[in-house]
């Protein structure tokens, strides 16, 4: 393929604690929900790429799980590997940070980021959080010491500064073809996008821990006579005691997740879906590589 030689192209992992940001923010910079969105930590379990195509060049975002040393289960220490991964093979780094928290929060991963040698970007996330900008000068300061090539304030939820985060993005990309062709969005599956919206949903209706024991599978999808997507999903729960909670009061939790889900599934397949929940309980799930690698989370 013929490439203006000025195009830039590469792979750039987006990284960050927990919450800062960084699945909103790959939402905000490709202009559609590739990876859900809650308030609860360690939503994103698995790396999730979304590409960005400009006259300038073409970007593919990676999101990966919120940093934490907490070895924990199985499922904690893929969610690490799929991190380090993202590092490795990135050709430029954005590290998320928080406008309003202390910058000391951000130090372990700010020396594995700069540690690594890639090239790296500070964006500092939620602005619209402070009282002015005069509350943000000192924490850019206090950053400055560390050698990001640059540093963007923004908000990811009010689209705030996106373009000289973008702009920023380009500046630092190595020149080179596209890597993935035009019309290309996600590496991520329709069946595996629709499993993670019932996801969003259910770590959105319940509370405690129970979200963390908890995946989804899409078992089944077929179209009846009146071209209705039928879709089935398996909610697997760790412990026979959840399933009460998950389910709700006279079915008031799944109900509530359903109807929820049902339109944004219905805008991924662009057609009219019924859809229908299922409540089973598989053990440990969390802490075997097997299930895990079958439930879509690569354990490689």
């Amino acid at each position: 393929m013929e490439t203006d030689k000025d195009f830039k192209s590469g792979h750039v992992a987006l990284l960050g604690r927990p919450n800062v940001g960084k699945s909103t923010l790959l939402n905000a910079l490709v202009g559609e929900k590739l990876s859900i969105v809650t308030a609860k930590p360690h939503t994103t379990r698995t790396r999730i790429t979304g590409v960005l195509n400009r006259p300038a060049g073409q970007a593919a975002f990676i999101d990966t799980p919120g940093f934490s040393r907490d070895p924990g289960r199985v499922l904690h220490r893929l969610m690490a590997r799929v991190l380090r991964q993202a590092l490795e093979g990135a050709d430029l780094v954005v590290l998320v940070t928080e406008a309003t928290r202390p910058v000391d929060a951000d130090q372990a991963l700010i020396d594995e980021v700069l540690g690594s040698g890639r090239p790296a970007i500070l964006a500092i996330n939620k602005i619209d959080r402070m009282r002015s900008r005069d509350d943000l000068l000192p924490r850019i300061d206090a950053l400055r010491q560390h050698a990001f090539r640059e540093f963007v304030p923004i908000s990811a939820t009010q689209g705030k500064n996106l373009e000289g985060l973008e702009q920023a993005i380009f500046r630092h990309l190595p020149a080179g073809p596209p890597l993935y062709p035009a019309d290309f969005k996600t590496d991520r599956s329709e069946r595996f996008r629709a499993a993670e919206i019932i996801r969003e949903k259910l770590m959105t209706a319940l509370h405690q821990e129970i979200p963390y024991g908890i995946a989804v599978e899409i078992e089944n999808m077929d179209r009846d006579d009146t071209d209705l997507l039928r879709v089935e999903a398996v909610i697997w729960i760790e412990r026979e005691s959840q399933k009460a909670i998950v389910i709700g009061s006279k079915g008031e939790v799944l109900k509530r997740v359903g109807s929820e889900a049902r339109p944004e599934i219905n805008r991924i397949f662009d057609e009219r879906v019924h859809l229908k929940l299922w409540v089973k309980v598989r053990e440990h799930w969390s802490d075997n590589a097997e299930e895990l690698k079958r439930l879509g989370l690569d354990t490689t």
